[in-house]
């Protein structure tokens, strides 16, 4: 099962108690399914939980609808409608409309109680909403071939604070959020806590995988980076030992050649500890560069004429 529609399976199990609201439910059935005029009302969907929810709070509204199973080679789909000419007649009685506007638009006073615009905007979701899992990405969206519907709905969301956007996709209004702290909101809005819950899980363990993740790459460009300096070090000094010029450096820079060639992965700050009396990483650090520029300052061919006049 989807995330989608384990969130709307959530919002199923919330029930309707006041009789506006279940109007106002069954109106976002009419403005959000597949269509609705002076032929009736008809939803698809494939989660058979949803036709039989709008059954149920058409039957409350004295209005009759019928439910048809049709096969899919994807899947079956589900169908709620009211096409009974004398149901017809009663359902746009109950919403106020005569079924030939050329633009359906929402109508407010079908939103008798503060609770009412929220089972709206739950009940619409039902019909036309999508919901992503939010351990791939954080998506919430409702769509609709209506354009004016969308743009009220859009508004709705908007005075909720909850931050939609709208676009225009493959000939769809599309309304969506993405911030995942918004979509949280809204489905806590919509009856769906758990779902909410969820994300919000989610979210955490997303963050500290990140930072987690930040952290690791951190310790590994920094010990990339003490290795390659360790590197650097034991070649200054084994030059400087070819070379015979390793004698000529004062005692301390030496004793620090001789450390260095004895522990050469302990990182500075262990490194330092080895001396006697322990120095600074500060000072060991000194010291170290001071070995690499000596060996900087050898000619290029200083080992080789050596070899030449021992030989």
């Amino acid at each position: 099962m989807s995330f989608s529609q384990e969130v709307k399976n959530e919002i199923l199990r919330h029930r309707i108690s006041k009789p506006c609201c279940n109007v106002a439910a069954a109106y976002a059935v009419a403005c959000f399914g597949k269509y609705f005029d002076d032929r009736g009302v008809v939803l698809q969907t494939e989660n058979e939980g949803v036709v039989a929810f709008a059954q149920k709070v058409y039957r409350r509204c004295g209005v009759q609808g019928q439910i048809q199973r049709k096969e899919r080679p994807t899947g079956p789909v589900f169908e709620f409608h009211v096409q009974d000419p004398q149901e017809i007649e009663k359902l746009l009685a109950l919403f106020g409309h005569t079924g030939k506007e050329p633009t359906l638009r929402i109508r407010p006073e079908h939103f008798k109680c503060q609770k009412c615009m929220q089972t709206f905007i739950a009940t619409a979701f039902l019909c036309c909403g999508t919901m992503t899992d939010p351990e791939k990405s954080y998506n919430l969206e409702f769509l609709s071939t209506r354009h004016y519907l969308s743009q009220q709905l859009e508004a709705m969301l908007a005075e909720h604070d909850f931050h939609p956007h709208r676009a225009l996709r493959k000939g769809a209004n599309t309304v969506y959020i993405k911030a995942a702290d918004h979509i949280e909101d809204l489905l806590t809005f919509m009856g769906a806590g758990g779902a909410a819950m969820r994300i919000m899980d989610q979210r955490l363990y997303n963050e500290m995988r990140n930072k987690t993740n930040r952290l690791s790459n951190c310790e590994t460009a920094n010990l990339g980076k003490s290795v390659q300096a360790a590197v650097q070090v034991q070649l200054a000094i084994e030059r400087l030992q070819e070379a015979g010029a390793l004698n000529t450096l004062p005692e301390t820079l030496r004793q620090t050649a001789k450390v260095r060639m004895q522990y050469p992965d302990l990182p500075l700050a262990k490194l330092a500890q080895k001396f006697d009396p322990p120095v600074s990483k500060a000072g060991l650090s000194h010291r170290l560069k001071r070995i690499q520029e000596a060996a900087h300052r050898l000619p290029e061919n200083q080992p080789q004429e050596k070899e030449m006049s021992n030989a």
